[in-house]
């Protein structure tokens, strides 16, 4: 029986987290994601192997997928057998004659490895039974960086220019291209360059929907080192200048990360611990995510709802219209007084919602159907739409606000609300006054 239990409540949780996940699959469709990783992420076969089912599983969801890899440890690990200990300078390779040998050769190594892990069809794998085409090219022309605080750098390269037409050509073949950091010059030379360059080059240069970068932390840390879930470029900004330490690959990545952002080129960046297995999984397709998002603008916003909210709006305040709440309206009363309402919206997703009521010839108002999905109930969104909904009633020229409750009286009270008769109550609301729910009245002058 105990088995049994178990099994139910596993198909439970996974019959819920498809449900929940497919708007974004509807979402995604077509969109293209540059996907980011530095050599680190393939030394663990294991570890290796769930990215690339990851990857498939984006793919086959109608997702165009750029792949930019990096190889430092492997590079490390070739100069280590010819005996070459290897040279930095501010994060940077020096990359001389005998070295741009090793990264020619580790380079094209780790590509080989990462094509042949595409092309698996193992049964019981995400790959069983498609089949990924990966493709690649001369995309990238580089040119020398020099010298550098009086250091010459060789081989070592920056982007020159990224050949955007030919890279979404091939995406449009629904080809997953793969972008290894190494670049020629119009002259022939070759030279190494940084991933991380590269990623933000290339999604800038193909406008990417996301530039996602796995790397060694579950995300950008504040100042006691917890995960901030999301920021803007502003905000990013403001923690690069305040030097609040980050790991080595999220210091590398960060400063190019707000310039795709901010240049409007890319849509948003996601840092994600290339640790963590199934990342991009739980970064995508679930609603809280695990990472740290970085958009030009904030993900939260308090708008006028439409009529294409209504069926949002309805979901929200069902549970709490089954409990007595709130009061039960119909699909049409929404629809006829849709303007009242209010909605935040996450990342496109309504989460919470509330409705302001007017009497005017008693300039006063009324604070109705607020409602936050339970998840989020915690973090302060039932209070920013208190807030917005106090400050469109002023606008209005609106004196008092009142709410009726019958079991939240003590939220409202610590905001401001005080207890009141229902005499007080404007005369065209007193009128529909249910007597039956003996609701509480409270009252904030604005």
């Amino acid at each position: 029986m105990m088995e049994s239990n178990e099994t139910t409540l596993t198909d439970e949780r996974l019959v819920a987290w498809v449900r929940q996940a497919a708007p974004y699959i509807h979402a995604f469709r077509g969109r293209t994601f540059v996907i980011a990783f530095g050599g680190e992420a393939l030394e663990d076969r294991a570890s290796a192997q769930a990215l690339i089912h990851d990857i498939a599983l984006l793919d086959s969801m109608g997702i165009r997928l750029v792949l930019v890899h990096g190889a430092r440890p492997q590079i490390d690990a070739e100069m280590a057998a010819r005996g070459l200990p290897p040279r930095f300078h501010k994060g940077l390779r020096i990359t001389d004659a005998a070295a741009l040998e090793c990264v020619k050769r580790a380079l094209g190594v780790t590509r080989i490895e990462i094509e042949a892990m595409l092309s698996q069809g193992l049964p019981n794998t995400p790959l069983a039974g498609g089949f990924l085409r990966v493709t690649g090219g001369n995309f990238i022309s580089a040119k020398p960086v020099g010298v550098v605080d009086g250091i010459d750098h060789h081989y070592t390269g920056a982007v020159r220019n990224v050949i955007a037409e030919e890279i979404q050509a091939d995406l449009a073949q629904e080809n997953v291209v793969l972008i290894s950091p190494i670049g020629a010059s119009p002259s022939g030379e070759i030279f190494n360059l940084a991933w991380e360059e590269v990623a933000e080059a290339v999604a800038c240069a193909i406008h990417a929907d996301k530039l996602i970068f796995l790397v060694d932390a579950p995300g950008l840390l504040d100042r006691k080192g917890e995960r901030i879930d999301a920021l803007t470029a502003d905000e990013g900004e403001a923690l690069l200048k305040k030097r609040i330490k980050q790991s080595p690959e999220v210091t590398r990545v960060l400063p190019g990360a707000l310039r795709a952002v901010r240049g409007g080129k890319v849509g948003r960046v996601h840092f994600l611990d290339r640790r963590r297995d199934g990342a991009m999984l739980m970064e995508f397709f679930t609603r809280d995510g695990i990472g740290t998002v970085l958009t030009h603008a904030p993900l939260e916003r308090i708008r006028g709802a439409t009529i294409h909210d209504v069926a949002a709006i309805l979901a929200l305040i069902a549970p709490l219209e089954a409990d007595g709440t709130l009061v039960k309206r119909g699909r049409e009363r929404i629809e006829m007084e849709i303007e009242r309402f209010s909605v935040l919206e996450l990342d496109g997703t309504v989460v919470g919602c509330a409705a302001l009521y007017p009497f005017s010839d008693a300039k006063a108002g009324e604070l109705a159907c607020l409602a936050v999905m339970p998840e989020y109930r915690e973090i302060g969104y039932g209070d920013r739409l208190r807030r917005h909904i106090e400050q469109r009633a002023k606008q209005l020229g609106i004196k008092r606000l009142f709410v009726l409750t019958t079991r939240t009286a003590h939220w409202f009270t610590e905001r401001g609300f005080v207890p009141t008769d229902v005499g007080e109550l404007p005369e065209q609301r007193r009128e529909l006054y249910n007597f039956q729910r003996r609701s509480k009245v409270l009252v904030k002058n604005l």
